[in-house]
């Protein structure tokens, strides 16, 4: 090989590395641009840049205070969402709230496991956005399992799909009118009710009868009505109707089978 051929050669390498490294690209990288993450300051605010702000649209995430090391992540598979009603849901009762749908949001940590085929999705609310009075946001976690092989080859716009049945990009002028404080806390239930009851009764009958974890007895009964037998367990209360068993822990939703 001659000298000018040596040269040639040493280019097309380089330029081929060049590229190749342009277009290594990956789905964490992505993601990150789509959903741009916040941090949160010793206060309670945001620090910084504001991130990518996202309205939850399936209600129930348990939503734990914003400096807990541990949090209660729901599932989403096939896409069904999987609440967490396990150990952990009942260890932080106590301390959590959850999120309802329309909850405005920020993403706080994304990570991308293409070899387990896993997403983990953290966000925290926004306070602002959610009218809340509380001194800090709260956060929540939903983990997005996917089938064998399908991260290696999907492309970012398929995930986002997926990822935007629970928590889709919105801005703070689309906040619906009425949604209350949508900050997850005790009070949830009674601020949500004169909203409810405000609606028309047509629109109301249209809305299909939903119970969520943390609801009292007296809500459930007020859903689905008396039950059609009762069992005392300790702590526990079971509820059996013709096509639901519906447990409440401390006289709150713990589980719905």
């Amino acid at each position: 090989m001659g000298r000018a051929g040596y040269f040639l050669f040493v280019a097309a390498t380089v330029l081929a590395s060049c590229m190749a490294g342009a277009q290594a690209v990956t789905l964490q990288d992505q993601l990150g641009a789509q959903y741009k993450t916040v941090k949160i300051g010793p206060d309670g605010e945001i620090a910084g840049d504001p991130g990518t702000l996202l309205a939850v649209q399936k209600g129930g995430l348990i939503a734990v205070p914003w400096r807990a090391v541990a949090l209660c992540p729901a599932k989403f598979e096939d896409n069904v969402l999987h609440l967490s009603t396990g150990f952990c849901a009942g260890m932080m009762q106590n301390v959590s709230g959850h999120f309802p749908k329309g909850a405005k949001v920020y993403p706080l940590k994304i990570d991308v496991n293409v070899g387990k085929e896993k997403i983990s999705f953290q966000v925290v609310g926004c306070k602002v956005c959610n009218h809340s009075d509380q001194p800090f946001p709260f956060k929540a976690e939903v983990v997005f399992d996917f089938a064998k092989g399908y991260l290696e080859k999907a492309a970012a716009s398929e995930v986002e799909d997926t990822i935007g049945q629970v928590f889709t990009i919105t801005t703070n002028d689309d906040q619906q009118a009425g949604s209350g404080d949508a900050q997850p806390g005790a009070d949830q239930q009674s601020s949500q009710q004169p909203a409810q009851e405000a609606q028309p009764a047509q629109q109301q009958q249209q809305e299909p009868a939903t119970v969520q974890l943390g609801m009292t007895t007296d809500q459930v009964q007020s859903v689905l009505g008396k039950p059609d037998k009762m069992f005392n367990v300790g702590a526990k209360q079971i509820y059996v109707y013709k096509d639901v068993k519906v447990t409440f822990q401390n006289g709150q939703v713990s589980d719905v089978q």
